[in-house]
């Protein structure tokens, strides 16, 4: 019979080492043994397979089913807030550059006029607005 150290020695060891990787980590983004979008291109095929096959399975129902309301809770609680604000700082210029292509697409849209409240002719405005968004994300 293989024998293994307990779940909380390797947990314990696994949170010490991994916390002080940090540099490790920026190093290995920074110098990638091959580029990450030509893997990812790359590795489109077996992505496909793998969705596939989770799909065929039941995984994402069952990884829900096991987790629950209270793993997702509590993961948010501890761990969302620092991250959520300090992700929103770093990511609001990308965010500008994303709205900025949403806005303009808006103000681009030749919009039929507007009619009383209620009135079809409204829907029409909205719809223009809508097929031009879309237009925007699929191309």
């Amino acid at each position: 019979m293989a024998k293994t150290k307990d779940a909380a020695s390797v947990a314990a060891k696994w949170g010490r080492r991994t916390a002080s990787a940090g540099q490790e980590y920026l190093e290995g983004v920074q110098n990638p043994r091959v580029s990450w979008s030509a893997a990812s291109r790359a590795a489109q095929p077996a992505y496909n397979a793998g969705v596939q096959a989770a799909i065929a399975r039941g995984a994402f129902e069952k990884g829900v089913a096991a987790a629950g309301d209270a793993t997702w809770a509590a993961g948010a609680t501890d761990k969302g807030p620092a991250r959520f604000s300090e992700g929103v700082q770093i990511g609001t210029p990308a965010y500008q550059e994303g709205v900025g292509r949403v806005l303009q697409t808006i103000n681009s849209v030749a919009l039929p006029p507007r009619g009383p409240t209620g009135s079809p002719q409204n829907i029409q405005r909205v719809a223009a607005i809508a097929t031009a968004l879309r237009k925007l994300k699929t191309g």
